[in-house]
């Protein structure tokens, strides 16, 4: 429980509001693990024993990677809301990528496109099962929608990788979502 609750709280400090721990990001999101440790010790008693190796050992049982540990400094892989837009390496994507969401999300998706909404990036799947997992957290019948991400990067769309499951985006244009289960979004099918 205590990898949960660490995991949970790291991911507030590096994601969402490091200004509470009196953190400061660099651009690409990193910062010292000896000031996230002191940041954290400050703002709470429950982590006034934490050190590096709980935050090493929290990572390793981690299944879904969400913090990169490098030398002596951190950072969160993806899922940013800061009012400043972390700066990502653009890379080439696998040939489909996916995307769970509700149902009543997708009606949006289907005359806007994919819009990082309220976050820095549009998170996207690189397999179904991961997809409808991060779907089932929003609908009980999730909407999973097929992104042709070869084509849109060849057309210009910045792809960048936030891990082996995780891939991110700055938006994906309504011509690049393809039809999946039973809902077609998009001006062309393609169902696996």
């Amino acid at each position: 429980m205590k990898d949960i609750a660490l995991s949970r709280t790291l991911s507030h400090a590096l994601r969402h509001e490091p200004w509470l721990y009196e953190l400061e990001l660099d651009d690409e999101g990193w910062m010292p693990v000896a000031a996230l440790i002191n940041g954290l010790q400050e703002t709470s008693s429950e982590w006034s024993d934490l050190g590096i190796s709980d935050i090493e050992r929290m990572i390793a049982r981690s299944e879904k990677q969400r913090h990169e540990l490098r030398g002596d400094r951190i950072r969160a892989l993806y899922g940013h809301s800061t009012p400043y837009k972390l700066h990502k390496q653009q890379a080439v994507p696998p040939a489909l990528l996916f995307h769970g969401t509700a149902p009543k999300t997708a009606e949006i998706v289907s005359s806007e496109g994919l819009k990082p909404m309220g976050r820095q990036y549009v998170h996207l799947s690189s397999d179904i099962e991961t997809a409808t997992k991060v779907g089932a957290r929003k609908a009980n019948t999730p909407v999973i929608l097929q992104v042709d991400a070869a084509t849109a990067s060849a057309a210009g769309i910045r792809f960048y990788e936030g891990n082996d499951r995780v891939w991110l985006a700055d938006e994906i244009p309504l011509d690049y979502i393809l039809y999946y289960g039973d809902r077609y979004y998009g001006d062309r099918c393609n169902n696996p």
